[in-house]
């Protein structure tokens, strides 16, 4: 990345200016600011790292990445600033108030600037010309989805998947694909070598089938645990410090590699074989991280050839979800993307911390049917989370995703309503009621 920034626009404002700054990834902040406000910052540096952009330091400003808007706030037109070319270079944007002023600087790469009535049609025009310029093709309507995350979380068996199953027929419930989230496999750099503890993969897929419903899992194909088998039979596969989870440090993958990218062809092609066709992609983040690669590329070309990779190896049938993905260069490459953090969340399971997710979820709502179908996270229905009722309808207004994660006979008649309703209401093809545009 340009290590100077230029100017590239100053606008005169208002004592109620505003600024909206797009983040880098899935669960970077993006929201309206006042223009003299502040971007979120993290206390640790692998906060930083799995949040933000890594290898870019927040500045003493508001800060976007690749998309930027000013709205005067006084009735005056907004301006909004937004990468050119977005599957190639993503600029990071600042935004600095100078008296009655808001200066924009830019480095990383070059910017359009567009201007509007206000900041909402701005967003909608921002949408609009990134769509044309990734080339996105048109968007599938998304399946309706049950996951099994913020039930079982790791833990979860294929037993306990039929015993949802079985739910879902009696229930009557309109799922359309069953979605087995992280535990079905030994952890990341283990491949698709089979935790014994979840049981047969194969005959789960079997199951499901029978049952009239499709199988979705969760994979994480762009980082792996430092310690991980890849990580040690491949250590010229792996590059970057990707941050911690699971009890490890994280190293992502070095996307160039064509070693590593014929590995990773193969095993999610073979996912596709045995009738998978949804796949969430999580911690996608991890094929953008800086550093020196088996090829010259920057990093947000290498990630785009990964996740371009990705499409080859499952085909154009099945349903990509991006989560932990940095937003711009996903853009036509992924059909739906998650654009908030986990909404529901350790230690916020009694609604005591309010919907983690909600910030951004509103602020970009203007991306669902422009840039992809947006995925507001899971709904969860149970009746001791207390917050279930204000999540649906703040899901339902920000994305086009349906999901929903509960062991289903646990919810009481409440919660099988509300999911009943939430996946069945329809979902418009285009931006929906409420957002920019």
């Amino acid at each position: 990345m340009n290590a100077r920034a230029e100017e590239v626009g100053a606008v005169a404002v208002g004592p109620h200016a505003r600024v909206y700054a797009e983040g880098w990834q899935s669960w970077s902040p993006a929201t309206w600011y006042p223009a003299d406000g502040a971007v979120p910052r993290p206390d640790l540096p692998w906060q930083h790292t799995m949040r933000l952009r890594p290898g870019t330091p927040l500045a003493d400003a508001l800060q976007g990445e690749g998309v930027l808007v000013v709205d005067p706030g006084d009735g005056r037109p907004a301006h909004a600033w937004v990468a050119a070319a977005p599957t190639e270079h993503v600029p990071t944007l600042t935004a600095r108030t100078h008296g009655d002023h808001v200066v924009v600087a830019a480095r990383g790469g070059d910017v359009g600037e567009l201007t509007a009535p206000d900041g909402t049609a701005a967003l909608a025009a921002v949408g609009d010309a990134l769509a044309q310029a990734a080339a996105r093709p048109a968007l599938r309507a998304a399946p309706r989805v049950w996951c099994t995350w913020y039930r079982y979380f790791e833990a979860v068996t294929a037993d306990d998947v039929r015993d949802d199953l079985r739910a879902m027929d009696r229930l009557d419930l309109p799922v359309d694909v069953v979605q087995v989230d992280d535990g079905w496999t030994l952890g990341l750099g283990e491949e698709l070598a089979p935790n014994p503890a979840f049981g047969s993969l194969d005959r789960l897929v079997d199951d499901v089938h029978a049952a009239g419903r499709r199988v979705g899992l969760w994979v994480a194909p762009f980082l792996v645990g430092r310690d991980s088998t890849l990580a040690r039979r491949h250590p010229d596969w792996v590059m970057g410090d990707a941050g911690e989870n699971w009890g490890t440090g994280l190293v992502g993958v070095d996307l160039t590699h064509p070693d590593l990218r014929a590995h990773l062809h193969r095993w999610l092609a073979d996912l596709v074989a045995r009738g998978v066709d949804y796949l969430k992609l999580d911690f996608l983040y991890g094929g953008a991280l800086p550093g020196r690669r088996h090829e010259e590329s920057g990093e947000v070309a290498a990630y785009r050839s990964g996740l371009a990779l990705v499409r080859d190896a499952v085909g154009p049938d099945t349903y990509l979800l991006g989560c932990g993905a940095p937003l711009l260069p996903s853009i036509g490459l992924v059909d739906a993307m998650r654009v908030s953090p986990d909404t529901f969340h350790a230690g916020g399971q009694d609604g005591s911390a309010g919907l983690r997710g909600r910030l951004s979820l509103e602020g970009r709502a203007w991306q669902h049917g422009r840039l992809w179908v947006a995925d507001p996270d899971c709904v969860v229905a149970r009746p001791s989370f207390p917050l279930r009722h204000e999540w649906a309808a703040v899901a339902r207004r920000s994305g086009g995703l349906r999901s929903v994660s509960d062991r289903l006979e646990e919810l009481d008649d409440d919660g099988v309503a509300l999911v009943r309703e939430y996946l069945a209401a329809p979902v418009p093809p285009g931006p929906l009621a409420g957002s920019p545009g």
